[in-house]
């Protein structure tokens, strides 16, 4: 019997979630009778289980309710803000009855009489009698599905995990051996290993409609007690997002609805003065790019007064009046994150307290991801909240450092460059060093003095990360050596070592060794960094570019065939391996599969034998792949190029310190898979 009626719980909180939206949009279009039907099923579905269990408090809400809306659909009552208002609070009632049948807790309150009062019409309730269920069930496709536990779709996930670990050891014996047939067996594996990981995955992702539900019902009550006028749009629901993850952002998006409406939107009074529509728009879209969740949160409100904050700023002590004179508008924007700064004129119910974007940046900050805004004065403002797909499994780099090996999260880094590579030079001013990486100066922190190990002896060696943590400051971190980029299982540490501040977690490298994963943000704390949040870049003086730091940035590589060929850093979309099976010759041409995108693949004269590194190169209405060997440095792209003979994959060769470079062409590389003529707009 316990068994049945968690799933009885389950299912009714399940259908709570996505009911209140449906109630809302009914509201909106009261002729919609798909919508009504779907609530009536929901009421009825729940009137009848209760019975079965003998649940008499939500049994007799459940029948009020479905008394009223079977009025409704038979014509004899006519839907509006009351009835809404009622239905509502009914199924808010239903859900605290639900959440204490769980719990074994007692409500507040025992009687319903209130709730089953404002249901009626001032009609007997005989006469809203209608035994139309079974008209409500209408033929529906369903799917096959099943109920687990959540704790053992962790177990399943956390064997995975150590699958994938296991992959990577084997991995690196399987390079180490260097037998041909013993790859293309491990291939195999591998791409088995990769769809049981996917699989398993998909068991934890729930669509972000989950997510979405309840934001219409928000809006309205918030709209409401606000005064104003507020339209909701939802779009991307269908997106899909690990679980945990989605109620990591739950209270993070609430913020952000809250903020929009109280302190955005303005009033219709206000709205009308300004030449808008007395009705605020909300938008809410989520879509999927790579393996992050891009949640936007957009209004047409008053936007953020910049200044406002500024002063506010000043006022409490967190900017000095001299910084402020010199920020920039986007600069003064990201303030709304300082904590303890408000724009409220007065403290309410639902803001004016200071209190919630700074906890928003630090909850997604929290998961890896980053909060980013924009604001334009009396045209609202967009927020965008970027979050990893999942918690469990993320890309990272793997370095070293005193011998060490630790893993940084890839979203973080923004490029890698070599100490002693060209448009590079490290100094120290005033006790602190700095690293200047084709003209851009920022603050520099050695891995090694952050984790209290001894300095290097060859600082020269050494590569520089550098590092954006979660939309903040750029800075540098000096590493002893790259290893490789990974996908990585991630847990959390001790709490000993988590106290630290410089870690997030805890991973296992192929070699089944430990490895701590670094927290960018905690050791750009550790070193005494200012990387405002208000700031584009660290703060540090300005400085003279280096004469050969005036071209764009290139990235040197070496092909498959071993040359060295240029491509501009801004065409390289990401990096990616792939194995040899995703390699095919189709269409008279050879194509590689990456992840869901078929795309053309140039570089390579026949379909490899091994796995192989991607450039995606894009352009940005296209997007093609090129194989290469390996990175060999970033560097300004150098001047003085002698051009091709002919049109064709190289557009010229340049010196690149004593030896010869080939730049590509990417316009003559795009033209050949668009249709368009591979000379036309060339330049000389």
């Amino acid at each position: 019997m316990d068994e049945l009626i968690n799933d009885f719980i389950g299912e009714t909180r399940e259908m709570l979630e996505a009911l209140s939206g449906e109630i809302v949009a009914w509201e909106a279009e009261p002729g919609d009778r798909a919508r009504l039907d779907e609530i009536f099923r929901f009421v009825h579905t729940v009137k009848g289980n209760s019975g079965f269990f003998d649940l008499p408090r939500i049994r007799a809400l459940s029948h009020a309710a479905e008394d009223a809306l079977a009025a409704v659909r038979s014509g004899d009552r006519t839907p509006d803000a009351r009835l809404v208002s009622a239905v509502l609070a009914v199924i808010d009632r239903l859900a605290e009855l639900v959440e204490a049948l769980e719990t074994g807790e007692a409500l507040a309150s025992e009687d319903d009489s209130a709730l089953i009062d404002a249901l009626s019409d001032e009609e007997p309730a005989e006469a809203l009698e209608a035994e139309a269920a079974p008209a409500g069930h209408s033929a529906r496709t369903s799917s096959r599905t099943i109920r687990l536990p959540v704790e053992l779709l962790d177990r399943m996930m956390s064997g995975v995990s150590d699958l994938v670990l296991a992959r990577n050891e084997l991995a690196r014996r399987v390079r180490e051996s260097g037998d041909a047939g013993l790859e293309a067996a491990f291939e195999r594996v591998s791409a088995t290993v990769a769809d049981l990981r996917d699989g398993i995955t998909r068991t934890r992702m729930q669509r972000i409609d989950n997510l979405f539900a309840p934001l219409p019902r928000m809006v309205r009550d918030i709209s409401g007690q606000t005064g104003k006028q507020v339209s909701l749009e939802i779009d991307g629901g269908d997106v899909e997002i690990d679980r945990e993850m989605l109620e990591m952002i739950r209270d993070p998006l609430t913020h952000i609805i809250r903020n929009a409406i109280d302190h955005g939107i303005e009033s219709p009074a206000d709205r009308r003065r300004a030449g808008k529509d007395e009705t605020g728009r909300l938008r809410v879209c989520a879509r999927q790019a790579g393996n992050h969740i891009l949640l936007e949160i957009a209004d047409d409100g008053a936007g953020i007064d910049g200044d406002k904050l500024v002063r506010r700023a000043v006022a409490a002590g967190v900017l000095t009046a001299e910084r402020a004179e010199r920020l920039t508008e986007a600069e003064k924007h990201a303030l709304v994150f300082e904590p303890g700064l408000s724009t409220a004129a007065s403290v309410t119910d639902l803001s004016g307290r200071g209190v919630g974007m700074d906890v928003v940046r630090a909850n997604v900050e929290r998961i890896g991801g980053l909060v980013e805004i924009e604001s334009r004065r009396g045209r609202g403002v967009v927020l965008t909240l970027r979050a990893p797909l999942t918690l469990t499994i993320i890309p990272a780099l793997t370095v070293a450092a005193g011998g060490q090996t630790y893993a940084i999260p890839r979203s973080a880094i923004e490029e890698i460059v070599r100490v002693k590579g060209g448009g590079v030079r490290v100094e120290s001013v005033g006790g602190a060093a700095f690293a200047t990486v084709r003209g851009r100066r920022m603050p520099l922190v050695y891995l090694r003095e952050s984790l209290g190990q001894e300095p290097s002896s060859d600082p020269s060696g050494q590569s520089l990360v550098l590092l954006r943590p979660a939309g903040a400051g750029l800075y540098a971190l000096a590493v002893d050596d790259i290893h490789d980029h990974e996908e990585l299982v991630v847990k959390p540490a001790a709490p000993a070592v988590m106290a630290a501040g410089l870690y997030a977690g805890t991973t296992l490298a192929d070699d089944g060794k430990p490895v701590l994963l670094l927290d960018p943000p905690g050791i750009a704390a550790r070193a005494g960094l200012a990387l405002h949040r208000t700031t584009g870049e660290a703060e540090a003086a300005p400085q003279a570019a280096d004469p050969a730091a005036q071209g764009p940035a290139a990235l040197l590589f070496r092909t498959l065939a071993g040359a060295k060929r240029l491509v501009p850093v801004a065409a390289v979309q990401r990096i990616e391996d792939v194995g040899s099976e995703a390699v095919q010759f189709s269409a008279g041409r050879l194509h590689v599969a990456v992840g869901d995108a078929l795309l053309p693949l140039e570089g390579c004269g026949a379909a490899p034998d091994r796995p192989i590194r991607l450039l995606r190169l894009g352009d940005g209405h296209k997007e093609i792949a090129y194989g290469f060997a390996d990175v060999v440095d970033i560097l300004p792209l150098p001047a003085g190029m002698i051009p091709a003979s002919e049109p064709g994959e190289v557009r010229g060769v340049v010196l690149v310190g004593d030896e010869q470079a080939e730049l590509l062409d990417l316009h003559w590389l795009f033209a050949r898979h668009s249709g368009r003529p591979s000379t036309a707009g060339r330049r000389p």
